[in-house]
């Protein structure tokens, strides 16, 4: 087994950025996973189904915070000093060998997240715990992402779940 004290790891920051809710990636963002929906795609629509604009799909956060309106000038510090726990953890342990799986997401959003706002995201290591499988054992990974508003106020959280099987 990898040498590393994973408990040191929870609760430590693993990102953080801005992020500038723009239409086209959103509208992408719905085709390439095959929604149609016309709130995702069409500001009449949204509006008509009550929306401020035009919606983002349910799991497109899970993607922006890595690519979609992100530019430069607007980031955050890096909070991890460029040591993201994800990183340092599960590169440790593949290290070894192994498999990562993305075991699980969840999403609790607040109010829908609409084209034209600015979300400030925040990710940190909310828990690490290992299980045995056999001759094998199994690291689990939980970490916490919120997304908040200009206002400062709380817009979604979404949970990962990494698995690292040895």
């Amino acid at each position: 087994m990898a040498d590393i004290d994973l408990d040191s790891y929870i609760g430590k920051p693993t990102a953080a950025s801005t992020i500038t809710v723009e239409r086209g990636p959103v509208s992408a963002f719905a085709t390439s996973v095959l929604d149609s929906n016309p709130v995702f795609h069409d500001a009449e629509a949204a509006r008509e189904a009550g929306f401020d604009g035009v919606a983002v799909p349910p799991t497109w956060c899970f993607s922006a915070a890595e690519a979609f309106g992100r530019f430069r000038e607007l980031q955050p510090p890096d909070p991890s000093d460029g040591q993201s726990p994800t990183n340092v953890v599960m590169g440790t342990l593949m290290s070894e060998g192994g498999l990562i799986l993305h075991g699980e997401q969840a999403f609790e959003y607040e109010r829908p997240v609409v084209v034209g706002e600015t979300l400030h995201h925040k990710g940190i290591v909310k828990d690490i715990y290992q299980k045995p499988t056999g001759d094998r054992t199994m690291t689990f990974m939980v970490i916490e992402n919120t997304f908040t508003d200009d206002a400062g106020d709380l817009v979604l959280t979404h949970t990962t779940n990494l698995l690292h099987r040895s």
